[in-house]
């Protein structure tokens, strides 16, 4: 597998030139989608500066106990998927697919709990339709969570090319790499969600 590694002095994602490519592309893509996110925020709290909740407070509908789970589902597998690129640097290839895996059962973890929420508030009759906060706050935490379903069904994708490819290549490993920044990036997200959504909220 360090077969293909043909300079020493740089990390295996960036021994392929289109990998390279790929990397610097993938930079600009981020930044769309922080636009995106932007818009999503400033929505959501312009829609809560309106105080249209519909007779439901965030206050008395959010579940910290619940949104705290999810903060540590989601932060620990960020600090899995570093590893896993670590261990991918470092050519542990074993490492590298036990910390991939936690990852994405991390990920899991998080997005099921994110559809109970969501089935919780249904359940107490919050829906899209009740109110244009409500609206603005299930399409920010909605987008969200289909990023992360996203990056869960590509580092599976990954997974399988390296099975079966028999091993890592440049150009794989920058897919990987690429796949690692957008989960960062993912739980950078979250955290401006965990403050202004549900911390504003509960203290509101």
């Amino acid at each position: 597998m360090s077969a293909h590694q043909t300079d020493v002095n740089k990390p295996l994602e960036y021994q392929d030139h289109q990998g390279r490519l790929n990397i610097i592309g993938f930079w600009v893509f981020l930044g769309a989608e922080v636009a995106l996110f932007s818009t999503l925020f400033a929505t959501y709290f312009v829609m809560k500066a309106g105080g249209s909740d519909a007779g439901f407070h965030p206050a008395d509908m959010f579940e910290l106990p619940l949104v705290l789970i999810m903060t540590f589902l989601l932060l620990a597998s960020s600090f899995t998927c570093g590893l896993a690129l670590h261990a991918m640097r470092d050519q542990k290839w074993g490492q590298f697919m036990t910390y991939q895996i936690i990852t994405l059962v991390l990920g899991i973890g998080f997005v099921g709990f994110e559809i109970y929420e969501f089935a919780h508030y249904v359940g107490e009759g919050v829906t899209l339709s009740v109110g244009s906060y409500w609206s603005s706050f299930f399409v920010l935490l909605g987008t969200h969570g289909a990023h992360v379903s996203l990056g869960i069904f590509w580092i599976i994708g990954l997974l399988i090319q390296f099975k079966m490819r028999g091993g890592m290549t440049p150009k794989l490993a920058s897919k990987f790499f690429v796949s690692s920044l957008y989960w960062h990036f993912l739980d950078v997200i979250w955290i401006f969600i965990y403050t202004g959504v549900y911390l504003f909220g509960l203290m509101q």
